[in-house]
Formats: structure tokens, C-alpha cells, sequence
């Protein structure tokens, strides 16, 4: 392979790897780690960053984009080293993965099922990327995820908060670091069940996808059963940018409560939209009427604005942490980008390094022996304490945040405050637990 191949940044030309023009498992080497789909050769190996570039979710694709390309940095031995200083495991020593260079690959899901397979499946065969990761729509995430486990390939998902992911959607091949509907919704209830009292009357508003389905059903169970009443739940496009027909028939509910089961764009429009008619002005049933944002992001509250202030929400990781491995990403990632990462950023870049680690401590790219060291993995160093990879399900489980929109920020990007850290036996769940029911792990596919 020729350096012609690749940008300057290190990033692999789309294409530039002619395709074996066969179906899936394909490009297989005949080395010494020959045997499993896109065996890397002794100088490199290719990542895949499959990440929504257009459409809804954009932002969060642009950032998980930048904290990528400071893994792959950090991996080959550039920069600070970021979190390689602070996790728990020390594998990890800038040297590329296994002595090999790291490269990448980059693809647009366009928030969209069919294009994120086609984008992955392109950096699989022709570009022989041997892991995928990425996405900020958990029906993205399922949908690449399933493609990963047909072709012999590790998924470390990116931004997917939907139950499914982990529930009946799971796959072998596939692990996922951020949080999910669940955690949200016993994060939340509690807090709000303080901030508001038990006699509560919600109206929720959902994106129709798996997503929007399963934060629906995770924050109407958790407030439920602590005396909230659900009055009514309405499905709305993925693709809806004006919520104000959604709205309108909110006032007249009987509800006190608006819950947007919305992320990204559509809630920075549907949040917009409520407060311009005058819902947070508004009193139901002799209350003030509230709004909650069951999953927060740094980059929805600047698109929001003023109109988060006082809302509150969880999220998965906060760049105003304090703990060493928080603090060396924030740093690393202001230096070279010049304002604090969001908690897509954070979970991409802990994923990139949890597969680089995995692959170090087995010795092998083969993806079932990195399965292998990832499941039931114990670590720390890289934010929100100590975490578990669990083998049951693949789903990390660590401490949750709930924040609310801050008042009186003090910059653009002080938006957010940490109003309590759930433990990790708060949100802890059984692998059967009902909200996951019916998914069958399966077994490791090495695609050869």
C-alpha cells in the first residue's frame, strides 16, 4: 500500500483498498493472525468511524469525529496521551495497536439505517476496516451492529441509547460503553420525584423509532411507580422539524408534566416550540407546568439556549467532572480543538481506546478473542468511576449523571449542572429484566 493511499491526516481514502468483490466475510490475509475477516497486515490497521456527518444528529457526528481522530492520535503516540495516563489497564502505550500504525476509515450515516450499513459495509470490504464504531441513533447502531456480527467484526457502538442495543438487539460482535433508557429513567425518577412531588400528570412526546420507544417506556415505568400518571404518549418523525402541531394539544391534556423523548435537533426544535407556547409559563392542576429532557447532551443545550435553564435531564458523562481521567480528555481535547468535548465525544474515544486495550491484552485482533478480554472487563481511569463490561449482555454499567440547565451560565458552554451522581447499583438491572426481554446474545462470529 502506497502513502499516496491515505490524506494527511492519516485517514484512509475511501476505496483506496480495491474490494475482493465478494460477499461478506471478505478480505481475509494469510498471516500470522489469518483466519478471521480483515486480518491486518504487520505495519497497520484500519479502523472504521461510522458517524452521522449529515442529517439531525450532525453535531454529534462532528464531535465524535474529532474525538476519533484524538484516539487514533493519542494511540500512535501523539499529543498528551489523554486517558492512556489514567485507565486502570497500562497496555496501552502509544506504540499504534499491537505495534501497527492505526489508521482510519470514515463513513455518513445520515441518522439513517440503510446508509449506515452501506458505509460500513463499504469500510469492511473495501477499505478492510477489522472494527466499526460510531453512530448517534440507536436504530443505526442496531442496524450496524447486526451487519458487524453477519461479517466478523467487532462493533464498539457510539452514541445509542435505546434499551434495544443491549436487549433484544444484541449481538456477540457487538459492545456498547454509554448508558441506556433504563439508567435514564432510574436516574431520573427519584430526582424529579423531589423536585416536583409524586402527584404528576405527564404527557410525553416520542420520536418514532427504538429509541424514542424505549426512553418512553423506561421514564413512564420509573415515575409510575412513584405516583406519576401517564395522560398520553404521541409518536413523532424523526424527520419533524416544526413540533408546534405536536405542542398545542399539550395544554389541554390535563398534564402538568411535558416529557421530550426527543434528541438532537428535534429537541433543540420541539423544546423551542414549547417554551414559545408558553409552557413554562404555564400552570396545570394548580402547579407550575415542567418540562423534562430525559437524555441531555452538551451540544443540544447550546442549541437550545436559554430554554434549558432549569430542565432537567441525564446524560452519560460531563466535561465539568472531576475526576484525573475526565480531566486529562477535557484537557487533551480543548488543546486541540479549542472548547470542551461532549459526552459523544467522550464514549467514542473511551470505545476506540476499550478496543485498542482489549486487542493488546489478547494478543490477537481475532474479534472473538477481543470479545474474549472485553466481557466482564473491570476498569477505571476513564470517566464516571469504576466500570463493568458486563458478558451478559455487553453493556457497560457505571455511574449515571442528572444534570438540569443552569441558570446563570458563565460561557457557552456552561450550560449544564451535575445535580446528583447515581451510584452504579441504582441503574443496575438483570439481564432478563423485562425491558430487555427477548434478545439472544448468541455466539462470537469471526467471519472466517
Amino acid at each position: 500500500m502506497t502513502k499516496s493511499n491515505f490524506s494527511r491526516r492519516g485517514v484512509l481514502k475511501t476505496g483506496a483498498i480495491a474490494s475482493a468483490g465478494l460477499a461478506l466475510p471478505t478480505y481475509l490475509r494469510a498471516d500470522g493472525h489469518s483466519g478471521f475477516t480483515n486480518a491486518p497486515g504487520d505495519s497497520q490497521v484500519i479502523l472504521g468511524f461510522n458517524v452521522p456527518q449529515t442529517g439531525p444528529y450532525a453535531d454529534e457526528g462532528a464531535d465524535e469525529l474529532r474525538a476519533y481522530e484524538l484516539a487514533v492520535e493519542h494511540l500512535n503516540g501523539g499529543g498528551d496521551g489523554g486517558m492512556l495516563g489514567t485507565f486502570s489497564s497500562k497496555v496501552l502505550d502509544g506504540t499504534g495497536i499491537l505495534g501497527r500504525e492505526v489508521k482510519y476509515v470514515t463513513g455518513d450515516t445520515q441518522t439513517k439505517s440503510d446508509a449506515a450499513r452501506a458505509s460500513a459495509r463499504s469500510m469492511i470490504e473495501k477499505d478492510g476496516a477489522i472494527m466499526i464504531t460510531g453512530g448517534s441513533s440507536s436504530g443505526v447502531a442496531v442496524a450496524v451492529q447486526a451487519l458487524c456480527q453477519e461479517a466478523g467484526i467487532i462493533f464498539m457502538a457510539g452514541l445509542t441509547h435505546s434499551n434495544d442495543t443491549t436487549g433484544k438487539d444484541k449481538r456477540a460482535n457487538g459492545f456498547r460503553h454509554f448508558f441506556n433508557s433504563y439508567m435514564s429513567g432510574a436516574a431520573l425518577a427519584p430526582v424529579l420525584a423531589a423536585n416536583y412531588g409524586t402527584d404528576r400528570k405527564a404527557y410525553h412526546l416520542t420520536a418514532d423509532y427504538n429509541w424514542g420507544y424505549t426512553t418512553e417506556e423506561a421514564v413512564k415505568s420509573s415515575t409510575e411507580a412513584l405516583g406519576w400518571e401517564t395522560v398520553n404518549a404521541v409518536k413523532t418523525p424523526l424527520t419533524q422539524t416544526d413540533f408546534s402541531s405536536y405542542i398545542a394539544p399539550v395544554l389541554n391534556s390535563g398534564a402538568d408534566v411535558l416529557v421530550l423523548n426527543h434528541y438532537g435537533g428535534n429537541m433543540v426544535n420541539s423544546l423551542t416550540n414549547a417554551v414559545q407556547f408558553g409552557l413554562r409559563e404555564a400552570q396545570a392542576n394548580g402547579q407550575n407546568f415542567e418540562i423534562v429532557v430525559p437524555l441531555y447532551s452538551r451540544l443540544m443545550a447550546k442549541g437550545a439556549g436559554a430554554n434549558v435553564k432549569g430542565i432537567f435531564g441525564s446524560t452519560n458523562w460531563h466535561w465539568s467532572l472531576q475526576d484525573e481521567g475526565s480531566k486529562a480528555f477535557v484537557r487533551s481535547f480543548g488543546t486541540k480543538y479549542g472548547f470542551p468535548p461532549s459526552q459523544a465525544a467522550h464514549t467514542t474515544y473511551v470505545q476506540t481506546l476499550l478496543y485498542a486495550d482489549a486487542v493488546t491484552r489478547a494478543n490477537s485482533f481475532n474479534p472473538c478473542a477481543v470479545a474474549e478480554a472485553l466481557e466482564d472487563f473491570e476498569f477505571d481511569g476513564l470517566g464516571n468511576g469504576k466500570t463493568l463490561y458486563r458478558g451478559d449482555d455487553h453493556q457497560c454499567f457505571k455511574d449515571v449523571l442528572v444534570v438540569k440547565g443552569k441558570e446563570n451560565p458563565e460561557n457557552e458552554f456552561d450550560l449544564l449542572e451535575i445535580v446528583e451522581v447515581t451510584p452504579v447499583d441504582q441503574v443496575t438491572y438483570a439481564p432478563d429484566h423485562p425491558q430487555f426481554a427477548g434478545g439472544d446474545l448468541g455466539t462470537c462470529n469471526p467471519g472466517a
